[in-house]
């Protein structure tokens, strides 16, 4: 092959790669702090930090609004969103996060694909138990756990994170949901159902 003609296939080749690779936007100054815990790709640290990356950004920005007023209680968090002085940076940290990529789900099971589950842990995900007003995690999690809109993405998420969260709401440390629905859900789950539960969403992968 004459030597342009390789130069043009890789000219060629490289503007190619150039298209299809994925676009990242830079971290705002205001999210720089977070990326210690959160991490550059906003996944989180089991045990330290949870997964961000693709939650829905008014979620995020309810949620560091929580840290502030004292609706949830973390001492390092706490700490954190004071970095966040203004509505704008607030705005900023959600919408980078929220950009970012969150694994992707290729087999997605929704609510009633199966109408008979014999898996504890699998019938409180898709059909709850109404014996005690839990109702299924998916109405409003979503299928698979991806979230929907306010209610956040579960799939993926570190096990020790949802283990934490579920303890709060049931031990009322953790407030601020509409309506009281968390609370009264997490309330009515055993340790070892919360436990399940959160390996459960977190093998999601």
């Amino acid at each position: 092959m004459p030597i342009k003609n390789i130069f043009r296939s890789i000219i060629g080749l490289s503007a190619l790669l150039l298209v299809q690779a994925p676009a990242f936007a830079a971290t705002p100054p205001a999210a720089m702090v977070c990326e210690s815990c959160h991490g550059t790709a906003g996944l989180g640290t089991p045990n330290l930090a949870p997964m961000l990356a693709g939650m829905d950004k008014d979620y995020l920005v309810e949620q560091i609004n929580h840290f502030k007023n004292g609706n949830r209680n973390n001492p390092s968090m706490t700490s954190m969103v004071m970095t966040l002085p203004t509505p704008e940076s607030v705005q900023q940290v959600a919408a980078f996060f929220a950009s970012l990529p969150a694994p992707t789900i290729t087999d997605i099971e929704k609510r009633g694909d199966n109408v008979i589950i014999s898996d504890p842990t699998r019938k409180l995900v898709y059909q709850g138990d109404w014996t005690r007003n839990i109702p299924a995690c998916a109405t409003c999690h979503g299928p698979s756990g991806l979230g929907v809109a306010h209610f956040p993405r579960l799939a993926s998420q570190h096990a020790d994170y949802i283990t934490s969260q579920l303890t709060a709401w049931q031990t009322k440390q953790r407030t601020g949901d509409h309506n009281n629905v968390m609370a009264t859900i997490a309330q009515q789950l055993t340790a070892s159902e919360i436990q399940h539960l959160a390996q459960y969403f977190a093998a999601i992968k």
